[in-house]
């Protein structure tokens, strides 16, 4: 498992978090390398691979290698794993240590029906004495504090697991926890609730970092003021403008952030592209950009159609070729985000 980085040491330097330093959540099928390196530029802080199956990595399954693609300069980096095994958990640790990552987060809050099959993800939060189990086994492959986990509030709203779980897991000897203010059986419906991020920050020692509904920077600094998290996790939000982390940012130091702009977005997916093209798994990578681009410009005329025309584009010239024509057509005065 080579991924050019240095052993981590013994006692690396803590992960950056803090009002100050927004991270980019795990998403599946769009938090790639390219994708990270995209969101570095802008200003995040600390960012977390796709969820990576424990078993799978063990198993070396194939894929997986391609999940945990990185560089020195992705850095910091979180490996999120999913599973519900804790011998498995704790041996794909020890092998991620031994490749030279040092951090690590266990996904408690994806609900898709192949994970929740697996007994993992949100699974098991209505499961939580296995939880603690594995969390154990992963603190000690990894060492105290190395390890983060991301909850939801529950399976649903008759098994709330807030904030037991959340004292339990802090006295086991985690290092941070996320949590994603809706149930399981919520999904991304409804709305987040934020009043429960309030209720449980000033009960933990830990940082706590919130996700769920933060789709501008502003979102993430009302959060912040509101309910008292040690810091936040753009997810939907940075997919659809990487710009987020240096509106978050300029938002903190006092000034406005640059406006939507036709060229700016542009000139994000030009690059992009270049990542994507360098850093990318092959043709893979140009199936991603095709569904990537046309989220930067969603509110711009002919974005729709747009879409159309990078589905039926097969390499990266006729992708290049998709987004010129766009772009000279776009009104140069038109907003590139809603």
């Amino acid at each position: 498992m080579a991924h050019n980085l240095p052993l981590c040491p013994a006692n690396p330097p803590a992960l950056p978090m803090g009002p100050d330093h927004p991270w980019l959540a795990p998403l599946a099928g769009y938090s790639d390398l390219p994708f990270r390196l995209l969101c570095r530029e802008y200003g995040a802080a600390v960012c977390v691979t796709e969820m990576v199956s424990a078993k799978g990595l063990v198993y070396q399954s194939p894929g997986t290698a391609d999940l945990l693609k990185t560089l020195p300069q992705d850095q910091p980096l979180v490996v999120q794993l999913f599973g519900a095994e804790p011998p498995f958990l704790a041996q794909a640790v020890r092998l991620l240590r031994e490749a030279g990552f040092g951090w690590f987060d266990l996904n408690v809050g994806c609900s898709v029906p192949k994970v929740l099959r697996q007994k993992a993800g949100a699974a098991l939060l209505g499961q939580t004495d296995l939880l603690l189990e594995i969390a154990r086994a992963m603190l000690e492959a990894a060492g105290p504090g190395r390890v983060g986990f991301k909850l939801r509030l529950g399976v649903d709203d008759s098994r709330p697991v807030l904030p037991d779980l959340a004292l339990r897991l802090e006295d086991a000897g985690a290092g941070w926890l996320t949590l994603h203010p809706r149930t399981a059986r919520q999904g991304f419906g409804g709305h987040a609730r934020t009043e429960e991020l309030a209720r449980l920050a000033p009960r933990l020692s830990v940082p706590l970092l919130a996700s769920g509904d933060l789709f501008t920077a502003a979102d993430g600094l009302r959060c912040l003021r509101q309910c008292g998290v040690h810091g936040v996790m753009y997810a939907r939000g940075a997919m659809s403008n990487p710009a987020i982390f240096a509106d978050h940012a300029a938002l903190r130091a006092g000034r406005d952030p640059l406006p939507p702009d036709v060229a700016r977005t542009r000139a994000m997916i030009l690059r992009h592209m270049e990542l994507a093209r360098e850093h990318g798994c092959g043709q893979a990578a140009v199936w991603k950009m095709r569904s990537a681009a046309p989220r930067y410009v969603r509110a711009v005329p002919g974005a729709r159609a747009l879409r159309q025309a990078l589905c039926r584009c097969k390499d990266w010239q006729e992708t290049e070729e998709a987004l010129d024509r766009f772009f000279s057509e776009a009104p140069a005065d038109a907003e590139a985000e809603s």
